[in-house]
């Protein structure tokens, strides 16, 4: 393993205190994804990025409510509301309630040592 640390985790780590209203939880789940995904998802979490993470929550929440359309999918759904649960206070209650869930059942989600493709 390299010594040399990865630039999104220390970005990640950096602003582990603006990401997610602080909750390392996110950003431990955010780490996990590749890293185009992760960067992209680090940027709309920035406090900066207000402007642009409410209309891509909302559009992501309408993308899965019409997940019936092709290209469309549920996983939209989720995205979007952990996206606006940034900005909207009783979305952020409930997105502590799934975190409190992932850390119960599937506690393996947010070891950083597990590998990324886990199934189980």
């Amino acid at each position: 393993m390299s010594t040399v640390p990865d630039e999104r985790t220390t970005e990640i780590e950096d602003t582990t205190g603006q990401i997610a209203g602080g909750d390392p939880r996110l950003a431990k789940l955010v780490d996990r994804l590749p890293p185009r995904m992760g960067d992209t998802f680090t940027y709309l979490l920035k406090p900066s990025s207000r402007w642009v993470r409410i209309p891509s929550g909302t559009l992501l929440v309408v993308g899965g409510v019409l997940s019936f359309l092709p290209v469309l999918g549920v996983w939209m759904l989720p995205l979007g509301l952990a996206l606006l649960a940034e900005d909207v206070p009783a979305l952020r209650s409930s997105r502590s309630k799934v975190f409190d869930w992932i850390e119960r059942r599937k506690p393996h989600w947010l070891d950083p040592s597990a590998t990324k493709n886990d199934r189980t």
